[in-house]
């Protein structure tokens, strides 16, 4: 490639494949000679990004949301290919003590008793959302809400976890963000009764510019290949 200009893929992508696609952006670039240019964000976000006509050559979201995208003309339908199932966990700071989520009764204990607590958007992230509802079901989100700290996505709630200054801070979000985060520790999935594991897919933008490659990469993302760094990112394979 020397002396030639490099293509780059254009992916908008959810927050929870962000570590898996910055561990694989080399070996790709090796692989295709072709640099992945990524955005990462919340669904929501990301979803507002495409309907408003940022350029894209492959797009990561929900199972549920590429599906309507197919549906609607936004993605290359029979293109799609499931990345694996990512749970929503709890994380704390490396080097705190780790909380006892184990259960119902010893999830709400943690959470009234963390000084802060850090998730993404609760009204457009996967995360956000359910996290919301799962402090509603417990009867503490108004007890907790001066202390909740929400940010635009998961990695940004986890970096804020992990610069935190709180005697026992804590932080939920998907299990593929915890695990990317430096200085974030993943303490475990959300007990059975609050579970939440979301299916990620990866699709071909409709308008993608280099359409060829989106579908090298989005089966090379999803194949055997890289199944191992896709466990080792969070995905449920």
């Amino acid at each position: 490639m020397t002396g030639r200009e490099v293509k780059e893929l254009r992916i908008l992508s959810a927050g929870a494949a962000q570590g898996l696609i910055e561990s694989l952006a080399p070996q790709f670039l090796a692989l295709a000679g072709v640099a992945l240019r990524p955005t990462f964000g919340a669904v929501g976000a990301i979803r507002e990004k495409l309907l408003g006509g940022e350029q894209c050559d492959a797009l990561i979201l929900t199972h549920a949301m590429i599906d309507q995208l197919a549906t609607a003309g936004l993605v290359v339908a029979g293109s799609q290919g499931a990345l694996g199932r990512v749970r929503t966990g709890i994380g704390t700071r490396t080097g705190d003590a780790l909380p006892n989520i184990s259960n119902r009764a010893a999830l709400k204990r943690s959470l009234r008793t963390a000084t802060d607590v850090f998730s993404p958007d609760p009204e457009r992230s996967t995360a956000g959302i359910h996290f919301a509802r799962v402090l509603d079901q417990l009867g503490i989100r108004s007890e907790v809400s001066p202390r909740l700290r929400a940010y635009p996505n998961g990695a940004a709630a986890m970096h804020a976890l992990a610069c935190s200054s709180g005697a026992a801070p804590i932080g939920c979000t998907q299990v593929s963000e915890i695990k990317h985060a430096p200085g974030v520790t993943l303490v475990g999935p959300l007990p059975v009764e609050f579970e939440l594991a979301t299916v990620y897919s990866i699709a071909v933008c409709s308008a993608a510019k280099l359409s060829d490659v989106a579908q090298r990469f989005a089966r090379w993302l999803c194949g055997e290949e890289v199944s191992e760094a896709r466990v080792n990112a969070g995905f449920e394979v």
